[in-house]
């Protein structure tokens, strides 16, 4: 089965009443005692004088970084509204149809610094933080996730269409048999035969391309077959990488 890889947002949404987090109740309940030692320690250094400064964020976040001292009594949402941003905008998720919001129950996985992988119903409360932090006593968080994920993702066996950023690739890589149907998904635009690589472009088309596949409701078996489902919207170039593939949509000005 196709799996969707998708970073987190650092936008989120949070909500003023409603249950706490249910450990028992999330996906990959191996990854749970990892997620309590993150978010013990995540609580810690944001109750910190220096807070603002291991999390990498500016005194405007004062707010949010607070909230990461509450994650055991803050009401939690489900995954499928708790992100936003230009990626979540583009899938908007609300919008799809009963029998798609099926199919991406099990094909679109979140891989989070706090959680470490979470599907679209699982619920949990806003945080604020990156896997590209380093959390006393832990290290870098993609360190920290790495083996824990590559155990709890074992058994995928289906294509891995990958929207993440390079820093959430980092605490995840698909490697041996997986690595032969993982498909790094760029983005780049082309003007006067000059290619340029956009970020806010490229997270809009990712968000784009997840939602065409879970609304096509095919179930490409190879990275030629992804390359082929694609291409029936988008310009799209199918390469061999040193490991997986890239799939390179190319929009025109």
């Amino acid at each position: 089965m196709t799996l969707i890889l998708l970073p987190p947002s650092e936008g989120k949404t949070g909500r003023s009443r409603g249950r706490a987090v249910d450990f028992g109740a999330l996906s990959f309940p191996e990854l749970n005692p990892v997620r309590e030692q993150v978010l013990e320690t995540l609580a810690k250094v944001s109750a910190s004088a220096d807070a603002h400064d291991v999390l990498e964020v500016g005194a405007s976040l004062r707010d949010e970084v607070e909230r990461n001292t509450r994650w055991r009594t803050e009401p939690s949402v489900p995954v499928s509204e708790l992100y936003s941003g230009v990626l979540y905008d583009a899938l908007s998720y609300s919008t799809l149809s009963a029998g798609t919001k099926r199919r991406a129950a099990n094909r679109l996985l979140v891989i989070s610094a706090a959680w470490g992988a979470l599907r679209p119903a699982d619920r949990v409360p806003p945080y604020r933080l990156s896997m590209g932090t380093t959390l006393p006593g832990h290290g870098p968080l993609a360190s920290v996730w790495r083996d824990p994920l590559n155990a709890a993702l074992a058994d995928v066996d289906g294509v891995i269409v990958d929207c993440r950023s390079s820093t959430y690739v980092a605490a995840w890589r698909p490697s041996g048999d997986q690595a032969d149907k993982w498909v790094s998904v760029n983005v780049v635009r082309e003007r006067d035969g000059v290619r340029s690589v956009v970020s806010h472009n490229a997270k809009h088309t990712r968000g784009l391309v997840a939602r065409h596949l879970l609304e096509s409701g095919k179930d490409p078996g190879t990275p030629k077959s992804l390359h082929k489902l694609i291409s029936e919207r988008w310009n799209a170039e199918l390469d061999r990488a040193s490991t997986g593939w890239t799939l390179t949509v190319v929009e025109h000005d």
